[in-house]
């Protein structure tokens, strides 16, 4: 597998962004390796946090979110899927699919770090992703807190705006990251950070996993991913520790999908479910603070 590798100098300096790197190497699935990149801040001996971003962010997204959680006294964990921010990519659409995503993440993550005791966080496609390696070791989470996220399996539709975006992405001549980040959020980024989002791509070449992702998601029954998405839907169907929803008010490719989690998931009864308000689909930049302080909560109950 062929995959590139985003210069160093490409993150020097980034706003806001002060955190050291750590990497870990795992089986790209056709003979060789992959390095992906992996923030890991606050105290080793505290549960750690697992924060997962979606497309076409990368760990730059959690960037307010991680000091306020580190202040606090919590180890935070935000990796960058393969294909996105520092993290090696792979060049050809076609080596990209979602069940490589879920074993290079539980490689990289769950067993090089031997996560346990973890609370989960994922939004967009690090729902997509990350509640499939809850799903795979139960035993190593404690909590689930989801936003802006599904789990879908193809059985029923997707938002009309969803479907528009993966249409979007694969006939776009140019396919802006900073932009697109820019566009899904309320509050408008500086140029600094659209340039911090557009860092990881220094050219097209570097965006077959961004290009590729939105049709990943299983919009078919038949489709590679959807028989492993209802595996781990039974899975979430007996899960009786806590499930948290926060989702924000302005985001039309999400918008309803807490309530599948709420009917369909034990854990999510009596829960302090929360919308995070004046907030668009990357809600980590429109309400790092209130959506830090939902996991702090959680966490103290």
């Amino acid at each position: 597998m062929k995959a590139l590798r985003t210069p160093d100098e490409r993150f020097a300096g980034l706003a806001g962004y002060p955190f050291a790197p750590n990497y870990a190497d795992v089986p790209d699935g056709e003979g060789a390796t992959l390095r992906v990149h992996y923030l890991d801040e606050g105290p080793r001996d505290a549960a750690p946090i697992l924060l997962m971003h979606g497309e076409p962010s990368w760990s730059y997204l959690y960037r307010k979110m991680i000091p306020i959680l580190v202040d606090a006294g919590h180890r935070v964990i935000a990796p960058d899927l393969v294909g996105f921010g520092r993290s090696d990519k792979p060049t050809e659409k076609s080596d990209y699919t979602y069940a490589r995503h879920v074993a290079w993440m539980q490689a990289a993550i769950i067993d090089h770090l031997d996560l346990r005791d973890a609370t989960f966080f994922g939004q967009d496609w690090g729902g997509l992703v990350g509640l499939r390696l809850v799903a795979e070791n139960p035993d190593r989470f404690t909590r689930i807190v989801v936003g802006n996220t599904g789990l879908p399996t193809g059985d029923g539709p997707l938002s009309d705006a969803f479907m528009a975006w993966q249409k979007f992405s694969q006939e776009t001549p140019v396919f802006d990251i900073g932009f697109l980040i820019d566009s899904a959020t309320v509050a408008e980024l500086t140029e600094g950070e659209i340039a911090a989002y557009n860092a990881p791509f220094p050219d097209d070449s570097y965006k077959a996993g961004a290009r590729i992702f939105p049709s990943l998601v299983p919009t078919r029954p038949d489709d590679p991913a959807a028989a492993d998405n209802r595996a781990a839907w039974k899975v979430l169907e007996a899960w009786d520790k806590p499930l948290i929803t926060c989702f924000s008010d302005s985001d039309p490719v999400t918008a309803g999908g807490e309530r599948v989690f709420q009917q369909r998931v034990p854990g999510a009864a009596g829960q302090p479910h929360v919308t995070i308000e004046r907030a668009a689909h990357f809600f980590q930049e429109d309400g790092a603070e209130q959506l830090a302080q939902v996991l702090i909560d959680a966490i103290g109950r």
